[in-house]
């Protein structure tokens, strides 16, 4: 943990930053957390936030909260943790109460209906973009390759609990670092 190093005034105008311009939820997130903190702020780099978007989707809560409190307390401690937090969440808590007040009036306007149809089609997009590079990065062996397949298998076919799948993945992923070092096979 860097303490000191980054002011907590930055982790929140960063991650306020990055919570107004994403649409779309934790992963449509993904590009612009890695331009600003990975990119310009160099805070952490890209392989780092890839941990952390991992350790956030297997924790309980909105993932990109959990990815902005995990980065604020590898920064700052308990209070990097909330100023990123408060930051990623505060846009969203300001943008909701306006809509929220106004939606009412215009929910039924072809205009509205049309931008909101809009704005789904272009996080398809960007949640595709960020998939790929999640596979790009995660995806680094036959090993993983196979794991990967397996649980598209388990997920699309048989409906597994996506909470099996997890705890059994991080099983599998153990014995199969123990039986590589056993192996003297880091690859």
């Amino acid at each position: 943990m860097n303490n000191n190093k980054v002011p907590l005034s930055s982790l929140f105008i960063s991650f306020f930053s990055v919570g107004a311009i994403t649409f779309g939820g934790g992963y449509a997130m993904l590009p612009f957390l890695e331009s600003e903190i990975c990119d310009k702020k160099k805070w952490i780099n890209s392989n780092e936030l890839f941990d952390f978007y991992a350790i956030g989707q297997c924790t309980p809560g909105v993932i990109a909260i959990n990815v902005a409190t995990y980065i604020g307390y590898n920064k700052r401690g308990v209070l990097g943790a909330i100023f990123a937090s408060i930051g990623v969440i505060a846009p969203s808590i300001i943008i909701i109460t306006i809509i929220s007040s106004l939606f009412i009036n215009f929910q039924n306007n072809e205009y509205v209906i049309s931008a909101i149809s809009g704005i789904k089609v272009v996080v398809c997009a960007i949640m595709s973009h960020t998939i790929y590079k999640l596979i790009k990065k995660s995806i680094v062996d036959k090993t993983t390759f196979v794991l990967f397949l397996l649980a598209l298998l388990l997920i699309f076919v048989f409906s597994i609990n996506i909470i099996i799948l997890i705890l059994s993945s991080i099983v599998i992923g153990i014995i199969v670092k123990k039986v590589k070092r056993n192996l003297n096979y880091d690859k």
